[in-house]
């Protein structure tokens, strides 16, 4: 099989991948309009609230809430579309056609990494926009600077997805810790790594760090320490490789069980 082959196949499973998400999308308006509205609404109880209580002061810290709420909104949609994608195609009975597919498992995993990120950032796009009209705010948003950074955060996010998938393939019901989880990427999008380094090696952190400084500050990419874009980097693709290979393992240990399927 030659490289041209298999980029032309992979385009092909891309635009498959792609195209059955915003099938789903735009056959249950109500929940996709509902989602959204959601965590709208949710954004403006904090403004509105914050600003009745705290009053001019509130101000102050609204560019950081907004990039963190933009952030987090992505991260939440990008672990629910893996996670909940790989859950919800077991409960269909369709994984195992997955497993079968031509082009492997492995590719077909890799090509819904790639469309549920770039949905994630759709979302998250769509939900900024909500925010900045609803605010009055302006903030520095430089494609070439938040696109690589909110790759990279969101990489990291995907790697716990991973996990949580195989997991979830193996015991089945592990909604509360599912739950949980996205409770934690609050804390960690909000995690002080300039008083302890030590955390930028946690899902979320360094991305939001590095966010934070670029949409609210006008710092680009190029302007970064050569070490904190090295530090996004690595801890990002490797909570990819180790979720994945952990999802591996469990999926494996669910097929010996002949669980795989069953839910």
């Amino acid at each position: 099989m030659t490289a041209t082959t298999t980029a032309r196949e992979m385009l092909i499973l891309l635009g498959a991948v792609a195209r059955k998400q915003y099938i789903l999308l735009r056959r249950y308006p109500v929940n996709t309009v509902g989602g959204l509205l959601a965590i709208y609404v949710f954004f403006a109880l904090i403004f509105f609230g914050g600003r009745a209580v705290a009053g001019p002061a509130f101000d102050d810290s609204l560019d950081s809430l907004i990039v963190g709420y933009f952030l987090v909104t992505m991260a939440f949609s990008a672990y629910q579309n893996l996670a909940g994608n790989v859950m919800t195609e077991a409960t269909w009975g369709t994984l195992e056609q997955l497993y079968m597919a031509p082009v492997g498992f492995g590719r077909v995993m890799a090509a819904k990494t790639v469309v549920n990120v770039a949905f994630s950032f759709l979302w998250g796009g769509a939900t900024l926009v909500l925010m900045l009209v609803t605010t009055g705010r302006t903030l520095s948003i430089d494609l070439l600077t938040v696109v690589p950074v909110g790759v990279f955060a969101l990489a990291s996010v995907v790697g716990v997805g991973f996990v949580m998938a195989g997991l979830a393939l193996l015991y089945k019901r592990v909604n509360s810790i599912f739950g949980l989880l996205q409770f934690g990427f609050i804390g960690l999008a909000a995690a002080p790594v300039e008083a302890a380094p030590i955390l930028k090696l946690l899902p979320l952190a360094q991305g939001s760090f590095m966010l934070q400084r670029a949409m609210t500050g006008g710092v680009r990419l190029w302007e970064f320490p050569p070490a904190e874009v090295a530090i996004l980097v690595v801890v990002g693709a490797g909570y990819v490789a180790v979720g994945y290979a952990v999802f591996r393992l469990l999926t494996r240990r669910a097929r010996r069980r002949g669980v795989l399927g069953h839910y």
